[in-house]
């Protein structure tokens, strides 16, 4: 299986995960974030969830678990901004 080494946005040892799971987890989670355009952990979990439903497709593991270290890859990569001022905390897509 190819895997991809997942990276920390506070440069903390971080996991790696099948190509194919994370691929999936982000597609999904970033369009949800695109129609959202700013939401909580728990909210946009929900839509991925219903995303993946809908796509029929299935996750290996605990979907929560995967999506938040998903989340912490794509904020290392600055491809989505965590605004910790608010409660709870809120994603949205970083500026370009």
């Amino acid at each position: 299986m190819d895997k991809i080494q997942l990276i920390h946005p506070d440069n903390k040892k971080a996991i790696s995960m099948g190509r194919l799971k994370y691929d999936t987890l982000k597609d999904s989670f970033l369009t949800c974030l695109k129609k959202r355009k700013q939401g909580s952990f728990a909210a946009l979990l929900e839509e991925v969830e219903k995303d993946l439903n809908k796509r029929k497709k299935k996750i290996e593991g605990k979907l929560e678990w995967n999506l938040f270290w998903v989340t912490l890859d794509l904020e290392a990569r600055k491809e989505i901004c965590k605004d910790r001022g608010l409660s709870p905390m809120s994603y949205s897509l970083c500026p370009d």
